[in-house]
C-alpha cells in the first residue's frame, strides 16, 4: 500500500478462492498483522474456512500459519519480506535455504502456489531495487532443482505508483528510471509464466485526485451520461477506476513489448473509516467497493483491452490492524473484527449469494415447539449445518427479540436457502415449517428475502459482539453431533 503495510502475513477471501467460479476467477484475502490481539494461526484458518474462503497470500513464510493451513485446501502465497531480498539477491545458497525451510517443508500439505518476493520494493525501498530480479531467479533455481518449479511460481507486488500517468490506459508507461530492472522482471515473468502482481487501490486515485474522477467511478457504481470516462485513442469506455487501473498496467507491460503476461491485483480494498480529514472513509463506501469488486471479479471478465483474462484479486486486508502508525483510516481496512464477526455485512462466498428465493418460502420455528428441541436445531443448523448465524449475534440487526424462537426461524431459514436445492428440509424435529410470509423487519433481512439483494456473511459461530470470546450458541457434545450428523444424513 501506499504507506508501506507490510507487517506479517495475509491473506485471501471467497470460494472468494474467496470466491471462485467456472472462469477460474477468484477474489482473495491479504491479513496484516499490525494487531494488538492477532487471533491464533489456527483461530484464523478457522475464520478462513468459516467463509469458505479458498486463497490466501502470507506477507511472510510464518511457520505457525503455513502449518496451520496444511490440509486446509487454501491456496496460499508465501512472502520474501523486504528485508530479505538484499540477501537472497546476493546469495544462490541463501535463496536455497529459504526455499527448503519455507516452501519445501510445507509441501505438498500445504498449497504453497506462489512466491511473492518483497512488497513494492521498487517504490518502497528503491536501494534494493537492483537486486530484485536476481533475487527472483535464485529463488526460481531453487524451485527447479528441488522440482518444485511446476507447482509454484515467483513474482513481485508492485505499486500503481509506478505507472506515473494512468490516465488514459493507452498511453501508460512505468517510470522510465527503473526501464532496466522492469524489463528484467518482465522477461522473468515471461518465460516462466508468472502473473504481474499489482497493488492498486482506487481509494487513493479518487481521494487524492482532486475531484477529477467521480466517486461512483471509484466503486463500480453506474454513471450518468454526462460522466461517462473513455480513453480518448481507444474510445473504450471505463466503468470503474479498477479496469482502469489495470488496463494501464497492461498497457504499459505493451509498451515494454511485452505481451501474454497476465496481471494479478494482490492488493486492493477501502477502509471503512478515518479520521476528520478522511471523508471518503467509511463504512458505506467500503461496502460498495468491496461488494461491487467481488461482482466485477467474479463475472470472469478482463479490463477492455483484455476482455478475454479474469482479473484474479486480493482484497487488502482480514483484520483492522489497530496498532498501525498514520492516519486513522490505517487502521481500518479490515472487513473483520479478530474474533470473526464482520465490520460490515459482505458476501464473500458465491455460495452465499442468495437473492430473492426461486420457492417464495421461508422456513422458520414453529412459535410452540419445545424449547430445548429449538435450542437443539439452532446448535445443528449454526454448527455442522453451516448456517450463517453473524446476525443473530449480540449487536447485530437481527439478535432482538433475544428469544430461542426468533434465533432459530433465522437458523433454519438460513440452513433451507442454502441447502433445500439440493435436498435439505425444513423439519428440525418438527420444530419447523414453511411461510410465504417475508420474516424481514427493519435492518434485520432474512436469506431469501426480496428486499435485499445480498445477506450478510461472517463466520458461523461468531463471537457475540466484536470484545467477546463467548457465543451466544451452545456448544454440541459428541454424542449430540453424532446424532445430529445422523440426522443430516437422513434430511
Amino acid at each position: 500500500m501506499r504507506l508501506q503495510k507490510w507487517h506479517g502475513f495475509s491473506l485471501w477471501l471467497v470460494t472468494l478462492g474467496f470466491l471462485q467460479i467456472t472462469s477460474g476467477a477468484y477474489v482473495g484475502i491479504n491479513i496484516g498483522t499490525d494487531v494488538s490481539d492477532l487471533p491464533s494461526a489456527s483461530d484464523i484458518v478457522t475464520i478462513l474456512k468459516a467463509n469458505r474462503i479458498t486463497h490466501v497470500r502470507l506477507y511472510d513464510a510464518d511457520a505457525r500459519m503455513l502449518k496451520a493451513l496444511s490440509n486446509s485446501g487454501i491456496d496460499v502465497i508465501v512472502s520474501v519480506t523486504n528485508e530479505e531480498v538484499l540477501g537472497i539477491g546476493e546469495s544462490p545458497s541463501t535463496a536455497a535455504a529459504w526455499i527448503n525451510k519455507n516452501v519445501a517443508a510445507y509441501l505438498p500439505s500445504t498449497n504453497i502456489t506462489y512466491i511473492a518476493v518483497g512488497s513494492e520494493v521498487l517504490t518502497s525501498v528503491p536501494n534494493v531495487g537492483q537486486v530484485l530480479v536476481p533475487a527472483m531467479n535464485y529463488l526460481r533455481k531453487a524451485l527447479v532443482a528441488a522440482n518444485l518449479n511446476f507447482q509454484v511460481k515467483v513474482s513481485a507486488p508492485q505499486s500503481m505508483d509506478l505507472i506515473p500517468k494512468s490516465f488514459p490506459p493507452s498511453t501508460a508507461a512505468f517510470n522510465s528510471s527503473w526501464n532496466s530492472i522492469i524489463y528484467q522482471l518482465l522477461q522473468f515473468l515471461k518465460n516462466t509464466g508468472s502473473s504481474y502482481m499489482l497493488n492498486a487501490y482506487p481509494y487513493y486515485g479518487f481521494s487524492e485526485g482532486n475531484g477529477i474522477f467521480p466517486l461512483e467511478y471509484s466503486l463500480f457504481q453506474p454513471l450518468p451520461a454526462v460522466k461517462q470516462i473513455v480513453d480518448p485513442n481507444t474510445l473504450f469506455h471505463y466503468d470503474s477506476m479498477f479496469d482502469a487501473m489495470v488496463d494501464a498496467t497492461y498497457y504499459s507491460i505493451e509498451a515494454m513489448n511485452f505481451s501474454g503476461i497476465p496481471v494479478m491485483v494482490t492488493e486492493t480494498g477501502w477502509p471503512s473509516s478515518g479520521g476528520s480529514n478522511e471523508p471518503d472513509a467509511t463504512t458505506e463506501h467500503a461496502l460498495a467497493f468491496n461488494k461491487n469488486l467481488i461482482s466485477r471479479v467474479l463475472n470472469g471478465t478482463g479490463p477492455p483491452s483484455q476482455p478475454d483474462k479474469t482479473i484474479n484479486t486480493y482484497i487488502y486486508e482480514l483484520f483492522n490492524e489497530d496498532k498501525r502508525s498514520g492516519p486513522v483510516s490505517e487502521k481500518n481496512w479490515g472487513l473483520f473484527f479478530t474474533n470473526g464477526t464482520a465490520v460490515y455485512p459482505l458476501i464473500l462466498n458465491t455460495s452465499d449469494r442468495i437473492t430473492a428465493n426461486s420457492t417464495g418460502e421461508f422456513c422458520v420455528a414453529k412459535a410452540d415447539a419445545d424449547t430445548d428441541k429449538l435450542q437443539d436445531g439452532l446448535n445443528w443448523a449454526c454448527g455442522p449445518g453451516q448456517a450463517n448465524c453473524s446476525a443473530i449475534q449480540q449487536g447485530q440487526p437481527c439478535y432482538e427479540p433475544n428469544t430461542v424462537v426468533n434465533h432459530a426461524s433465522y437458523a433454519y431459514n438460513d440452513y433451507y436457502q442454502r441447502m433445500h436445492s439440493s435436498g435439505g428440509t425444513c423439519d428440525f424435529q418438527g420444530t419447523a415449517m414453511l411461510t410465504t410470509a417475508d420474516q424481514s423487519t427493519g435492518s434485520c433481512i432474512f436469506t431469501g428475502s426480496s428486499n435485499t439483494s445480498s445477506g450478510g456473511l461472517t463466520p458461523s459461530l461468531a463471537p457475540s459482539n466484536p470484545q467477546s470470546g463467548s457465543f451466544s450458541v451452545v456448544p454440541l457434545s459428541r454424542l449430540q453431533l453424532l446424532l445430529w450428523v445422523i440426522c443430516l444424513a437422513l434430511v
